[in-house]
């Protein structure tokens, strides 16, 4: 191994390793974004080139987070709630994911869910379309995402890119569907179907426009909105990049700056549960971050009714307020050369009588420095009060309709760490009530 070498064979080495690199990255970058792929041994150079970046996202937690707020202590800060309302606070905690049933009121964990995940994933094994889910969603690298409860303290939920899952109030598996990825928004209708954003799989658009057919070699996230029953059957499902082709929008899909495989990005789905003078019972409000949109689609004829943009970038979540208005989480970030910028979250309010966009307690988040680049809710109660999650900082606020802060809850865990929060839903309805009393009243004992 040490063994002295002649110096030209060193030169000839370094002359040779140079046409070497360039022809290695001329196959990277064709099997990347080049119309004549070099097949086999293209896909290999691109292989060599990713094992870094893979091994890294294999031995990272995305679950830590920075320490936003190192002088402020974990769990709740603050005054409780005057008026009944509760929590469902879904929350990663030192070393695993778990849903916590918070009383308001009192700050007091009325409930626990905590499902072992690993177990969830074994049943998928054999699914290539679940491939990776073992290492990906395991039970220390997953968050429990925007769960749902019903009245038998039976939880809906899904990991941002796994099965859509239901599991019991002792946190046993009841079902999970394993056609397509779930991810961001869970809201369920008036019918008591849910509708959640997915990524549809195979995709439904050619090759030619896409690139790779298989979302899970770096191909076309092709999002769909997807309706699905209690019991994961699915009943309506549609690819958003088609509604905008059959819509005359495909322009803004393949006619604007560089290709990128994530052109959509469908954070939320809010059904539309009654008829107003500007939409119907049956629409859907869509938030699409990548395109800085949202949109009013009626499934019923495949029609976009209303785009609003050009108030909001990179926004998540959309509210329905009233027969009028409805309501914008903006993240209110741009994309530079060095990476993302911009100034504060904002809530967004538009009322279509008005055709006006105003925005709402922007002086109390901009004093409470409520900054979330990306992810993110808000609710705004019926009462005027807020409701903020700030899921990549793991803090969750809560404002009086005056501006003024009455609690935050950051998720400092046991551990001293701070760790994500996975869009929790604050509950404070008279159904929402209804359903927790039956709940509570009924739950049986969980053996461990």
């Amino acid at each position: 191994m040490f063994k002295k070498i002649e110096i030209w064979i060193l030169y000839l080495v370094l002359l040779l390793f140079f046409p070497f690199a360039i022809i290695f990255g001329v196959l990277v970058r064709q099997e990347l974004v080049g119309e004549i792929k070099g097949g086999f041994i293209s896909k290999t150079a691109l292989f060599f080139v990713e094992i870094p970046k893979n091994l890294k996202h294999m031995m990272t937690n995305h679950t830590e987070l920075g320490d936003s707020f190192p002088k402020l202590s974990g769990g709740f800060n603050g005054i409780p709630n005057s008026q009944e309302s509760f929590l469902l606070l879904s929350r990663y905690n030192s070393n695993e994911a778990i849903v916590e049933l918070v009383d308001l009121t009192s700050f007091k964990v009325l409930h626990t869910w905590n499902p072992d995940l690993d177990e969830f994933n074994k049943l998928l094994e054999d699914n290539n379309e679940f491939k990776y889910l073992k290492r990906d969603h395991n039970d220390k690298r997953s968050i429990i995402t925007h769960p749902f409860l019903n009245k038998n303290g039976e939880l809906f939920f899904h990991r941002n890119g796994t099965p859509f899952t239901k599991i019991d109030a002792c946190s046993k598996l009841v079902s999970q569907n394993s056609i397509d990825h779930f991810h961001h928004s869970l809201e369920r209708d008036i019918d008591g179907n849910f509708w959640i954003p997915s990524w549809i799989y195979p995709q439904t658009l050619p090759k030619n426009k896409i690139g790779s057919n298989n979302m899970l070699k770096g191909g076309y996230f092709d999002d769909g909105i997807t309706k699905i029953s209690p019991n994961g059957e699915i009943l309506f499902q549609k690819s958003v990049s088609q509604i905008f082709i059959e819509n005359g929008l495909e322009y803004m899909l393949f006619a604007n700056g560089s290709y990128t495989n994530d052109r959509i990005h469908l954070n939320d789905i809010q059904p539309v549960n009654f008829d107003s003078k500007y939409w119907k019972k049956g629409d859907l409000f869509l938030s699409l971050r990548e395109q800085s949109m949202v949109l009013l689609y009626r499934p019923s004829n495949n029609k976009i009714i209303w785009q609003g943009t050009g108030t909001f970038y990179r926004q998540h979540d959309v509210d329905i307020l009233d027969s009028e208005r409805i309501s914008i989480f903006n993240n209110n970030f741009l994309i530079g050369a060095e990476g993302d910028f911009g100034g504060g979250s904002e809530i967004i309010i538009y009322d279509f009588k008005k055709d006006k966009y105003l925005k709402y307690l922007l002086e109390a988040l901009v004093e409470n420095d409520v900054k979330t680049l990306q992810e993110g809710r808000s609710e705004i109660l019926p009462n005027g009060d807020l409701f903020i999650e700030e899921s990549n900082k793991g803090r969750t606020l809560y404002f009086n309709s005056d501006g003024s802060l009455r609690w935050q809850h950051y998720n400092r865990a046991t551990d001293g760490r701070v760790y994500r929060v996975g869009w929790s839903r604050i509950l404070y309805t008279a159904q929402d009530f209804q359903i927790i009393n039956n709940f509570l009243n009924s739950r049986a004992k969980c053996n461990d």
